[in-house]
This record gives structure tokens, C-alpha cells and sequence, in this order.
């Protein structure tokens, strides 16, 4: 994954072969704990939202984000957030595979991540990817509200819950609009044009 510093980036994937990567609420609340330990102190969370076979993050990089921390088997540079995810995954994978009696990948093989940021408001696709994130599970017909789904940070954004993942107020400056005014934008179902470029 290749990161920009002070850029917004769409970081997702979802199980091997679609399969579920979520059998019970503790997994939600165990990788969100991987997420915190490993990538909360290399990157700022702005949302994100958990399905029963795919996450959704969006992120915002900085200087930890970017910094080269290892080489790859080809040499290449690894940056804190790439390794922070793979630890990550590879922790949860194990955890769910004893807690299945599985084994193979959990994961599909890449994590990946697409900028929806720019310095051009045309350009700019961050409250299209944020609508997206957190209407998921909307679209996916297993709520009709999206603060009926426990595993975003719609709840946060509501006030309904206090979150220690996601920086709201980091939200509200990049995207210049207030907590209210993104929880009407995220509840208009989304356009399928709209989302194309936030993968």
C-alpha cells in the first residue's frame, strides 16, 4: 500500500472467496482491539465499518503513516500503516481459525487502498467514500438505519455512543461540515456513479 502524508485513503478488503471474516460480536470487538493496538497510533481514523465478510476504514495519513519502518522480500519499502495491517490480520486470522477449527487464508491476499482526497474539488471523492462506508450495511439490507448497525462509527458520529478509534473532529475540518451535516448526507442513498471512484 502506498500512502501520501495529510491524504484521505479508502483501505479495505474482505474474505478469502467472500467468506465471512465475522461469526460473532466479540470478533467485531476483538479486531476493532487490533485496529487500536496496531494502526490507531500510525494513521488517524476518520470511519469505518465492519461487515460480516469485508471492513471498510477511511483514513487520513501522516508523517508515522508514510515512514518506512522495514524492506519487503524484494526490497522494497514497507510503511508503518502496511505493517501494522499485516500484523493485524495475521493475528486475527490465527485467532479465528483456532476459534473455527480452520485453517487457509482468512483474507484475501492484498489489503488495499485508493486516495479520495485531493486539492481539487472536482477530484475529491472523501464524503462519497465516507457516505458509502457508513450506509454499507444499509445497502446490504441487513438494517435500515444506518445507527442500527453496532459495528461503524455511524453511532459515534450520532452521539449515540462514545468511540476512542475515529477522530470526529478531524472529520468535520477535512470534509468542512459538521457531525449533523454528515449524518444527513450519509443517511440519501447512494447513486452507483457516486461511489465508482472510491475503489
Amino acid at each position: 500500500m502506498q500512502f501520501v502524508e495529510n491524504q484521505i485513503f479508502h483501505v479495505y478488503n474482505r474474505g478469502n472467496n467472500r467468506q465471512d471474516i465475522f461469526f460473532h460480536e466479540d470478533n467485531y470487538l476483538f479486531f476493532l482491539d487490533k485496529m487500536r493496538t496496531h494502526l490507531l497510533p500510525v494513521s488517524d481514523f476518520l470511519a469505518y465499518c465492519l461487515m460480516p465478510n469485508h471492513f471498510h476504514f477511511m483514513i487520513r495519513a501522516n508523517e508515522l503513516t508514510v515512514a518506512q519502518v522495514a524492506k519487503n522480500q524484494r526490497d522494497l519499502a514497507v510503511c508503518a500503516f502496511s505493517k501494522g495491517m499485516r500484523i493485524a490480520l495475521s493475528s486475527y486470522a490465527k485467532a479465528i481459525q483456532n476459534q473455527e477449527g480452520r485453517s487457509g487464508s482468512l483474507f484475501q491476499q492484498k489489503t488495499k487502498s485508493k486516495q479520495v482526497s485531493s486539492l481539487w474539488t472536482w477530484e475529491d471523492y472523501s464524503l462519497e467514500c465516507l457516505r458509502y462506508i457508513l450506509y454499507n450495511p444499509v445497502k446490504a439490507g441487513l438494517v435500515t438505519r444506518p445507527e442500527d448497525w453496532p459495528y461503524s462509527n455511524f453511532r459515534e458520529l450520532a452521539g449515540i455512543r462514545k468511540g476512542s478509534l475515529c477522530r470526529i473532529d478531524l472529520l468535520e475540518q477535512e470534509l468542512c461540515l459538521s457531525a449533523s451535516q454528515i449524518l444527513e448526507l450519509v443517511r440519501i442513498p447512494m447513486e452507483p456513479l457516486e461511489t465508482k471512484k472510491i475503489w
